[in-house]
């Protein structure tokens, strides 16, 4: 398999975010609202195989389907133009500025959600036979981890907000850093593995995605868990993509950034060649600070 070295792939991140942000209104919604219907319905999959087999590790192994299937389409999350998109602004490119940043993050949570919410309606129905019979094993698994994971949190007050803060980091520092190994290889094979080992980590965990969520809770509330929509805003989605966009940016994009991305990193110090005046002579690279030592 091919491996791209964090040098270059620091440039293909910036590449993407720079790429990402400057996509017509038209092309980022598609890309958006077909990326979380895929990446939601893996959701789905993957809580239907964890109830009906009693084994959660079984579902976080198998979940990353749906994150394989949209990046290898090219669609795009906000937990990933979370962390891309500034890097095109940090990198000084052409047409990045922090106004486009926020139109792209802005038409890509609005495509999510559309996406997301499709597959909840989906689901819905088909856990309820159109709405005729109460919800199945899979539907009332769906309606209680909406229940606990806001009324949940609710009941430890700020302490409950701070730890639904702190999973929503954690979760996009995960997802991100798939985002971001996607480009390591130029291989299919490559990419897949790459990215299925952080997305199962994710999900096992129980961190807080954004664009699952929006799927999960809306599921849960056409489902008649008892929780409200206020409740899912306050106690999970707001916090959570405050979250994922700390994790993401902080953690996973701008330290590679840092360190691999700066123009003065780029630049290789070539050492200065002394000429020697005798005939035949072989030129000698000169000692710098830079080659001192090095063989």
């Amino acid at each position: 398999m091919s491996y791209i070295k964090p040098a270059e792939l620091v440039t293909r991140m910036v590449d993407a975010g720079a790429y990402k942000i400057q996509l017509s209104t038209r092309d980022t919604l598609i890309r958006a609202f077909m990326g979380a219907a895929i990446l939601t319905l893996g959701a789905a999959f993957a809580v239907t195989v964890s109830t009906q087999t009693g084994q959660p590790l079984l579902g976080a192994l198998l979940f990353p389907i749906g994150f394989v299937l949209l990046y290898l389409l090219g669609y795009d999350l906000l937990t990933g133009v979370f962390t891309l998109a500034p890097l095109a602004v940090l990198d000084k490119r052409p047409g990045a500025t922090m106004g486009a940043v926020l139109r792209n993050w802005g038409l890509v949570f609005l495509g999510n959600f559309g996406g997301a919410f499709l597959v909840a309606i989906l689901m819905a129905i088909y856990f309820t036979y159109g709405f005729s019979t109460e919800p199945s094993a899979v539907g009332l698994a769906i309606g209680e981890i909406g229940h606990g994971r806001t009324v949940g949190y609710a009941d430890h007050g700020a302490a409950g907000m701070l730890t639904l803060f702190i999973r929503g980091v954690l979760c996009n520092w995960m997802v991100s850093t798939a985002v971001i190994l996607a480009m390591v290889s130029d291989n299919v094979l490559g990419k897949i593995v790459a990215m299925w080992l952080p997305i199962s980590l994710f999900f096992y965990m129980g961190f807080e995605h954004s664009i699952v969520n929006m799927f999960l809770f809306p599921s849960g509330l056409l489902l008649g868990a008892d929780f409200t929509i206020m409740d899912y805003l306050i106690w999970n989605e707001i916090p959570t993509v405050i979250g994922n966009l700390v994790g993401g940016l902080l953690l996973a994009g701008l330290p590679l950034y840092l360190t691999y991305g700066r123009p003065a990193a780029r630049r290789v110090k070539t050492p200065r060649v002394r000429v020697s005046r005798a005939p035949h002579a072989v030129a000698q690279p000169e000692r710098t600070p830079e080659t001192a030592g090095v063989a």
